[in-house]
């Protein structure tokens, strides 16, 4: 139900209609009036905060415009409660809530019509349509937004005059009140007409496509990539947007949903989102040679059947998971791993991924890790919980938030002496199960009760000055970031966004420098001891990492990636298949320490965060990060372009030499027919014809 408020306005809408119906029926005007008011009043409240309740209405019938319905028929039985049956008043509400709804039908299309009509067969960011087509302005915000509801709420009008005209009994006021909610009702449906023609509509499916094929022959890119997702998955194509702001070659990445385009980073890379498969297969991207893919989904077959480009699975992590050694990934021409262990998982998974096509290139966007440098003096160690969620199973192994996740927790925050716990939950954390949610909003509470405890905790000293300072600050970063940003695509509709959807490029690089200084301005602006519970995209995993001295997760690439720190991390075992069993099946807990579900093993990796000097695993830590994550030069950026640019020339062989065997036929084909008389047969053998 989301907030108390939305629960209160739920309850109060669901009893306003009964209320109704009892005044109604005693009769009760003032009675009516006040169920009514309450009803709109909750109503457009929930419709506001889009109320998961407001959604499950329309599902069960009770949708928006039959609550609105209901109202005008208790109306009606008022009017004829308190004998009005033959005054005009009641003939008048009957006429009026006919008409009333005459005018949904037209509304209603014109305002889906608006919306098709603007939906852009293509959505792109970075890509100058402006200059090749004409896109205009969208309708006004008002007239478009929450339409549905506007429209049904003109009715007020109409409502508080019949209302009015039952209690004073005069049926001019009613008749009043009528008049408004008809010429309002009709002057907002003409409004919306001239939206549908002219050229207030953009340019139809065959124009707009042109346009961006005339720009790609402008832009000529050269690597593109390729993504397709649910909303929620966006994530996997940000953690690649700044290797393809670094690339040599020309970049492009291309969407396949527009949820996911409307979830991307800000980025100075170009953007076309095309939904459409037959649309994508249409495209001119005769001078892209590298494609590379972030993940394994059905809609990369639209873009694998080009023969003239090279296909790369690149991934979204790299991890020891089953999803990091998928067969599908045989359809690629390449494979690209960070370090050796990658190429030797295919090779023990034995999913037909040859070896010869995998090729290491780090992990480009580690860059930001900083190493290790042992615990700054003067502050307690601080130990990063980060969890993987629940998986598609129920699968033990998935995720320690349900078996451990407590335990780790509640050892953390307890420990003697005192460390900080951060914890960072996956995003998709109780998305799939109830149970994975339940344990995790009992940790989150476990973190900020332990917090609250801290606070009250006379050893826990408090610079308030300086974090009243760092507030400060940080209301000013987050104000200029606001201001720099602007509303973004907020308030403009798809085609605007597409037409104006070029980033200022000095922009990008401030909000980039601001984003930077905000980070290290929030660390400041609370105790260095203080408990947190970190959710959304800031501050980011990698800014966890860098305040952090220790890491508990599970089998994910957080472990892969949080190799490249150096410093002491914990894996759970959450299947308990025993230490020596889980570090053979799992490469990137070799150098870890292992915990049980009980987590009864922390105190080891408190103690080598504690004391570096008396850490076990260091030298193993160091040979597990080059032989996840290859080696540290040349750098990981270097290698990325190198095999970008050995692939590109392996396609453009490919395809020259296709070129020249069709030449080459094409020539034998037209020196046979060249010859009078003669006919090549299909075994290639010259049949003389009329030669006897």
């Amino acid at each position: 139900m989301g907030s108390a408020a939305e629960l209160a306005a739920a309850v109060l809408m669901m009893l306003g209609f009964p209320c109704l119906m009892l005044a109604a029926l005693v009769p009760s005007v003032p009675a009516f009036a006040a169920a009514a008011a309450v009803t709109y009043l909750a109503d457009h409240y929930l419709h506001r905060k889009g109320s998961y309740l407001i959604n499950r209405l329309s599902k069960v019938r009770a949708g928006l415009s039959i609550r609105f319905l209901i109202r005008q028929l208790l109306l009606v039985l008022l009017l004829a409660r308190l004998s009005l049956a033959d005054n005009l008043i009641y003939y008048g509400a009957i006429a009026c809530f006919i008409a009333f709804y005459g005018l949904q039908a037209p509304h209603g299309a014109l305002v889906q019509l608006i919306r098709n009509r603007r939906r852009m067969p293509v959505a792109t960011r970075n890509v100058d349509l402006k200059s090749r087509i004409r896109i205009p302005d969208a309708p006004p915000r008002r007239l478009l937004h929450r339409s549905a509801e506007k429209m049904l709420h003109l009715d007020l009008f109409a409502v508080a005059g019949i209302l009015l005209a039952a209690q004073v009994k005069s049926a001019l006021v009613g008749f009043v009140g009528i008049g408004i909610t008809v010429a309002v009702a009709t002057l907002y449906v003409l409004a919306l007409m001239p939206y549908v023609r002219g050229r207030k509509i953009p340019p139809n499916a065959e124009r707009v496509l042109a346009a961006v094929d005339d720009w790609l022959g402008e832009y000529k890119p050269e690597t593109v990539l390729y993504f397709s997702g649910s909303k929620d998955s966006a994530y996997q194509v940000n953690m690649w947007l700044d290797t393809m702001e670094n690339l040599d070659s020309k970049p492009l990445i291309i969407l396949r949903e527009r949820a996911i385009l409307n979830n991307l980073a800000p980025t100075t890379v170009p953007v076309i989102c095309v939904p459409g498969g037959v649309h994508l297969m249409n495209m001119d991207l005769s001078t892209v040679r590298v494609a590379l893919y972030a993940a394994n989904v059905g809609k990369n077959i639209h873009m694998l059947r080009v023969p003239t480009i090279k296909h790369v699975f690149i991934g979204h992590g790299d991890s020891d998971k089953l999803a990091s050694v998928n067969p599908f990934s045989k359809v690629y021409d390449e494979v690209w791993t960070a370090g050796r262990a990658g190429r030797d998982r295919y090779a023990i998974a034995d999913v037909g991924v040859r070896d010869d096509d995998i090729v290491e290139v780090g992990r480009p966007q580690l860059a930001p890790i900083q190493t290790w440098q042992g615990v700054p003096e003067g502050r307690i160690p601080t130990v990063l919980y980060a969890p993987t969620w629940e998986g598609w199973d129920d699968n033990p192994g998935n995720t320690s938030i349900l078996l451990a996740g407590e335990n780790i927790v509640r050892k953390l925050v307890t420990a003697d002496p005192p460390v900080r716990v951060l914890y960072k939950p996956h995003p998709f954390t109780g998305t799939r199960s109830k149970e994975a949610k339940a344990a995790h909003q009992r940790i989150t509470a476990l973190v900020r009760t332990a917090a609250a405890e801290r606070a009250a905790d006379s050893r826990f000293v408090t610079d308030s000055a300086a974090q009243a300072k760092a507030k400060t600050e940080l209301a000013r970063i987050e104000a200029r970031i606001a201001q720099l940003a602007g509303n973004g695509d907020k308030g403009r509709d798809e085609a605007e966004a597409t037409r104006d959807g070029q980033i200022d490029v000095a922009r990008h690089e401030e909000v980039a420098r601001l984003r930077a200084e905000w980070n290290d301005v929030y660390w400041r602006s609370f105790p260095a001891w203080e408990h947190r519970v970190i959710t959304g995209s800031e501050p980011r995993l990698y800014d966890c990492f860098n305040v952090s001295d220790a890491m508990v997760s599970d089998i994910s690439s957080v472990v892969s990636d949080f190799i490249a720190s150096g410093k002491p991390y914990a894996v759970t075992d959450s299947a308990e298949v025993g230490a020596e069993e889980f570090k053979r099946n799992n490469t990137a807990v070799r150098a870890a320490v292992i915990l049980s579900n009980s987590a009864d093993e922390l105190g080891e990796l408190l103690s080598a965060v504690r004391d570096p000097a008396a850490d076990p695993l260091a030298e193993d830590r160091k040979e597990l990060k080059q032989y996840l994550l290859g080696p540290d030069e040349p750098a990981s950026i270097d290698q990325f372009n190198t095999a970008v640019a050995n692939l590109a020339l392996k396609a453009e062989t490919r395809n020259v030499g296709q070129e020249s065997r069709i030449a080459a036929a094409t020539a034998e084909s037209e020196l046979a027919n060249a010859v009078p008389g003669q006919r090549v047969s299909s075994a290639g053998d010259t049949d003389g014809v009329g030669t006897g």
